[in-house]
């Protein structure tokens, strides 16, 4: 007779085991001649005793996760797809790499103050009592499909290693991390590695660290967008902290008084620089850590979404030999990235170009870059003022405060210096009031100013999901400055898909575009600035002589397919 799996000859009065085979009969997986089947199968592969179901398998009798319900059903735990069920970063990470493939286990969820962890063998009381101790949490296991357990763990084990404290003579390394203590703190150091990776693969700009009444939460911004991405238990948020703190030269011991830190790290082989603000809040400190991607190519004026009208408009103001150009839109709206971009296209090898910022966003070839230090002393004014002693050519300013800064700015320009900066404006002729608000005299801006840009971000659709839709001409004309052709009584347009895709991580955008709106002054806007005439005005006059506003120009976008009309009234007022 051929025994079943691991199946010994029964004892008279015993209860009878329950096989796998038997359980999967019952549940009308397989059929009873399909069981003995692959029983025979078994006979015949004396070295390979308890494999019944990867036999069935084999025989394409059951499917991998037939089997997995099984064994859960079996075991009286949870089955779970980890196809369907994301695992959480924070979960994960109170295990390392090495334990989890030691004991072929990993956390995917937290359950209050239970840890759900999906296991190869739910039964194992000894690996049950290890992760129990070695994670600190009541353990519940689930069972998930073979397959995708190893795979999950693999990705894990990559994810886990792929975060290196790089080595800068700029940064203040002199508190060192202590071994023991990262030891001891491992945990954290597991979580503090899979926060940074997975920000750097979802290409988010910001990660927030808040601590709640009753949660901890972790937000990635991207495309301009908050998005909530794990909820760790709140114990693991003063370690989780004081891990970052140390790895940004930040005083783990203070906690009354925000603070500000930085550090480079490699990530997938890219270089990024973080910088790091804590902030004492009710429940806790917070942190916001802001990530910047030293290896990522300059982009283009063009690639940025300027449209080749202004961008001639706009080139020709930056080849001037000197003058004033202005930069303006909201905290967050690119106008840095705008200006690298600029200095880009100038010639950097004839030309003497220097630099000030807060902070220095990109390191720039064959351009002296200077990094404000109030405490030193080195505002944005008195570095501005050091600069017209290094024979500039081409200066800029990272952003106009206060009205110092502002009239020094103005006063470089009309002494024969090409001065780039920002302004924080709604829109471009809002520049040129804020500017007289800033004890800047009219005759001097309108002698100086040559052009301002106003810009805004607009997250981009999908390409692999977006959907299209048809808008009346009623509705159309109901929205301020859509474009429509004389005619036109239904127009395609393009919406974010419901729930969107894999690739854009079910938000219906992947990257963003820039929406310009360029101010060039021209004899009459001079003759209305000297008049200390309104925005309004000096916005008409523009509009006048050819200025295509924001809402113009997104909407023309939203007309090419590249974003959403929702996305356009979001960014602009």
């Amino acid at each position: 007779m051929v025994e079943r799996d691991n199946e010994r000859p029964r004892a008279r009065n015993r209860q009878p085991r329950d096989f796998l085979g038997d359980r999967l009969v019952k549940n009308g997986v397989i059929t009873e001649e399909q069981l003995q089947e692959a029983l025979a199968n078994q006979g015949f592969r004396k070295n390979e005793r308890g494999l019944i179901g990867k036999i069935l398998i084999e025989l394409g009798y059951c499917s991998e996760s037939d089997i997995a319900r099984v064994v859960a059903e079996q075991a009286g735990v949870d089955f779970l797809s980890l196809e369907e069920f994301s695992p959480d970063p924070a979960a994960m990470s109170t295990v390392t790499p090495e334990d989890a493939r030691r004991y072929n286990a990993l956390p995917v969820a937290f359950e209050g103050d239970r840890l759900r962890v999906a296991m190869k063998h739910p039964t194992d009381i000894l690996a049950l009592d290890d992760l129990r101790i070695l994670t600190g949490f009541e353990v519940e296991p689930v069972v998930v499909v073979d397959n995708e357990l190893e795979a999950a763990i693999r990705r894990y084990s990559h994810e886990s290693v792929g975060v290196e404290q790089a080595e800068e003579e700029e940064l203040d390394t002199s508190d060192d991390i202590d071994p023991m203590e990262e030891a001891s703190e491992r945990p954290a150091v597991q979580l503090a590695n899979m926060i940074l990776s997975q920000a750097v693969s979802s290409n988010a700009s910001d990660v927030h660290i808040e601590m709640h009444e009753k949660y901890l939460r972790i937000r990635f911004r991207i495309d301009g967008v908050m998005h909530d991405i794990m909820q760790p238990p709140r114990r693991m948020h003063a370690s989780l902290v004081s891990r970052i703190k140390v790895m940004s030269g930040m005083d783990i011991a203070e906690r009354r008084i925000p603070q500000d830190g930085r550090m480079t790290l490699r990530i997938e082989g890219r270089t990024i620089d973080v910088r790091v603000a804590s902030l004492p809040a009710t429940f806790g400190e917070r942190l916001t850590l802001r990530l910047l991607d030293r290896s990522a190519r300059m982009i283009t004026l063009e690639e940025l979404g300027v449209t080749p009208k202004v961008l001639e408009k706009y080139q020709a103001s930056v080849d001037l030999p000197y003058g004033f150009i202005l930069v303006t839109g909201p905290t967050g709206s690119g106008k840095s990235t705008t200006l690298y971009a600029s200095l880009a296209t100038v010639d950097r090898t004839e030309k003497n170009v220097i630099t000030v910022e807060d902070p220095v966003e990109r390191r720039m070839e064959e351009i002296s870059q200077i990094q404000i230090n109030p405490r030193a002393g080195l505002t944005f004014a008195s570095g501005l003022r050091s600069i017209l002693r290094c024979d500039p050519d081409i200066i800029m300013v990272g952003e106009i405060r206060d009205s110092e800064t502002a009239r020094i700015a103005i006063e470089s320009a009309l002494t024969g210096h090409l001065v780039f900066a920002t302004l924080h404006t709604n829109d471009a002729s809002g520049a040129v009031s804020r500017l007289t608000e800033m004890e800047v005299e009219p005759y001097l801006t309108a002698s100086s100013l040559a052009c301002v840009l106003a810009q805004r971000l607009a997250r981009v659709l999908c390409p692999h999901c977006k959907e299209s839709y048809h808008l009346d001409r009623e509705h159309a004309e109901k929205i301020p400055d859509f474009p429509l052709e004389e005619g036109e009584e239904s127009i395609e347009l393009h919406r974010p898909h419901p729930g969107g895709c894999l690739r854009c991580a079910g938000t219906g955008y992947s990257g963003r575009i820039g929406i310009f709106e360029l101010l060039i002054v021209s004899e009459d806007i001079q003759k209305l600035t000297l008049e200390r005439r309104s925005a309004g005005d000096i916005r008409r006059k523009a509009i006048e002589e050819g200025m295509v506003t924001l809402r113009q120009d997104g909407l023309a976008k939203v007309r090419e397919g590249i974003t959403s009309l929702e996305e356009v009234m979001r960014v602009v007022i």
